[in-house]
């Protein structure tokens, strides 16, 4: 049953799940642009573009094929895996055992790198496969997270409607300012994104196999909570570890 609930949450997780991805493929863009010129970088783009549109074409056609329950299960199970990974990565960086990630930093590096092959006379070619993998490998994450979070109800649609408005915030506000958004807070958004798509995994792994979770749809906000509140429970255990190993470290 398709209910606001529903609907609210797979165009929220499809949303912020494809925010991530867009603004770390559209810093590689943005550094090819400025540093070999737009006519490369556009070019591996809408190569990369035309790939990933063939990509959910074929996908979307066998999808059909596949009993719901059985779909259910295996993308639960993909998302919970996917979740938790980006969940992971978020705790470790909260709590300081991993650094944060800089755009900033990933698009001077990304620069320095492609002047210093601005000599080379493939330099054109290797700026365009560079904008080509990057966009490719992001998409492709776009079009697991769109998937991942429509095919289990029905709902590509309103999946692809939160990745397509991601994808259109980051390149208006990016070439609005000219320069890598530096300032979004990834780790944030891939905190909430891996709860949103761990409590997704959980939800429909559980219909999968045939459970049925009380107020149906109105279950994923107890997930959320349950999840929210271990995850901040973690980084907080994790903070007072690091803090005390490093003072063991400084003494």
């Amino acid at each position: 049953m398709t209910t606001v609930t529903s609907i609210s949450s797979t165009m929220t997780a499809s949303f912020l799940g494809s925010l991530v991805e867009v603004v770390e493929a559209f810093t590689i863009i943005l550094a090819v642009g400025v540093t070999q010129g737009w006519r490369p970088a556009f070019l591996g783009t809408g190569l990369a573009l035309a790939v990933l549109a063939i990509l959910v074409l074929t996908l979307g056609s066998l999808l059909g094929m596949i009993p719901i329950e059985l779909m259910q299960f295996v993308i639960g199970t993909l998302l919970i895996l996917f979740g938790m990974r980006w969940l992971r990565k978020a705790i470790l960086r909260a709590s300081g055992f991993t650094a944060l990630h800089d755009e900033q930093k990933a698009f001077v590096q990304e620069t320095n790198k492609l002047r210093m092959q601005a000599s080379d006379r493939r330099a054109n070619l290797l700026a365009a496969i560079t904008a080509f993998k990057a966009v490719l490998l992001e998409g492709v994450e776009v079009v697991f997270i769109v998937i991942a979070t429509g095919a289990g109800r029905g709902m590509i649609c309103y999946a692809s409607v939160g990745a397509a408005a991601a994808c259109l915030l980051v390149l208006v506000v990016g070439f609005a300012v000219h320069k890598p958004l530096s300032t979004v807070p990834e780790n944030s958004l891939k905190f909430a994104v891996g709860v949103l798509l761990s409590a997704f995994g959980i939800f429909w792994a559980g219909e999968g196999i045939g459970a049925e979770w009380p107020g149906d749809d109105l279950a994923l906000l107890p997930i959320l909570l349950v999840l929210i509140l271990a995850s901040f429970a973690l980084v907080r255990t994790l903070q007072r570890y690091h803090a005390s190993h490093v003072r063991q470290v400084v003494r």
